[in-house]
């Protein structure tokens, strides 16, 4: 266990893990099931599906601070719609669209705001739209990742175990 992390979070680090490998191996369906909250309970696993949100979503906001030079060069977010044509974030599909809120949010420090994009979205959104959200903030944290390690620079540990295995 990592000296600085609680079991909780440490618990929470190995799904997220566990989840990385399986989506960088193409399997959706077991990354989902990785990261699937252990509680039966609704609001437990609502906090655990949001921490989740959180650690993937601050971790991509360090890897995008780190590829852009730590914000001395820019980082474009772009949206493609299902037929790879760049969108505006307006017309992306809703969970796509809290994604990117929320990232940008991390990005510029507002962890707040992207703590309340999270629960605005698991509180409205319907099962397969919380796992969109969920894929999405894997996918991104597994090509961060390879391109911030592309480029000998720093990535959590957890994360580079994952995507170097």
């Amino acid at each position: 266990m990592t000296p600085d992390r609680s079991e909780d979070e440490q618990r929470l680090v190995e799904k997220a893990q566990r989840a990385l490998v399986a989506i960088s191996l193409g399997e959706d369906a077991e990354a989902l099931e990785e990261v699937t909250p252990s509680s039966d309970e609704p609001q437990a696993r609502s906090e655990e599906t949001k921490e989740l949100m959180l650690l993937l979503f601050g971790e991509c906001s360090a890897m995008v601070s780190t590829l852009g030079d730590g914000g001395t060069a820019p980082v474009k977010v772009q949206v493609f719609d299902e037929d790879g044509e760049e969108v505006s974030i307006d017309q992306a599909d809703p969970p796509v669209r809290t994604a990117v809120r929320t990232l940008l949010a991390e990005v510029h420090g507002n962890t707040a705001a992207a703590r309340e994009q999270v629960e605005i979205a698991l509180a409205n959104a319907a099962p397969n739209e919380v796992d969109s959200l969920v894929l999405q903030a894997l996918r991104w944290t597994i090509r961060l990742s390879v391109e911030c390690l592309d480029r000998d620079l720093p990535v959590a540990d957890w994360i580079s175990d994952a995507v170097t295995d």
